[in-house]
Order: structure tokens, then sequence, then C-alpha cells
């Protein structure tokens, strides 16, 4: 069954277009500022989730972006981009049987999603 997309509260959505401009200005900390707005407005909003966790990555505040992906996975097991951000994160921090073990279990949803895919053609 295909997953169903939930749409985020358009308070949250103006934050997050925001963030996504700031943080191609290079302006991290000013994007962090508005995903963690869009966040605020949108407790679920997971794409929000995603950008600040990338943008904590980018100023190098590994442990923070771990927390939030974490957060992500909670919320949506099946995410394959929150395994594969801890998997990267892990890395960095050298917790290398950790990212291996998020690496993994970023492929094996992949193939999942892969195959659910290929039934539903």
């Amino acid at each position: 069954m295909a997953k169903l997309l939930r749409m985020a509260d358009p308070a949250a959505e103006d934050h997050y277009y925001a963030a996504l401009d700031l943080f191609a200005e290079g302006r991290h900390e000013d994007a962090i500022a508005e995903y963690r707005a869009a966040i605020a407005a949108d407790p679920r909003f997971t794409e929000a989730m995603h950008g600040l966790a990338r943008a904590c990555q980018e100023l190098e505040r590994f442990d923070e972006a771990i927390a939030i992906s974490e957060r992500i996975a909670q919320l949506d097991p099946e995410d394959v981009l929150a395994h594969t951000s801890l998997s990267i994160l892990y890395q960095k921090k050298g917790m290398i049987p950790e990212a291996e073990a998020e690496a993994n279990k970023a492929r094996i949803l992949g193939w999942k999603q892969q195959l659910r895919g290929e039934k539903e053609k």
C-alpha cells in the first residue's frame, strides 16, 4: 500500500521554504531558526526536521543532528533518509558499528520500498 504524504501546516511551510532559501545562501544559523519555527508550528513536519539535521551537520553539530534524525526515525521508521543521515553522522563521529547498522537499515528499507513499487506496477 502506498504511503500517504502528510501536508504540513501552512505556517510551517512558510518557515520551511524560508529555511531552504537561507540554507542555499549559506546562512545556516538563520536556516536553523526557520526550521525550528517550522517544527514548532508542526511538530510532525519531518521534511523540516531533515533540513534542520542537515543544517546542524553543516555546522558540525553532530550530536544535535543525530538527535533530530533519531526523532524522524521514531515518527517514520521507514524513512530511508533518516537512517542514511544517521549512518553518515555516526561515521563523522567515528561510531563505525552504529554507522554500519544504520546503513543496513536504510538499504533494507530501500529494497522494501523498491519491491512495493514493483508490485504496484
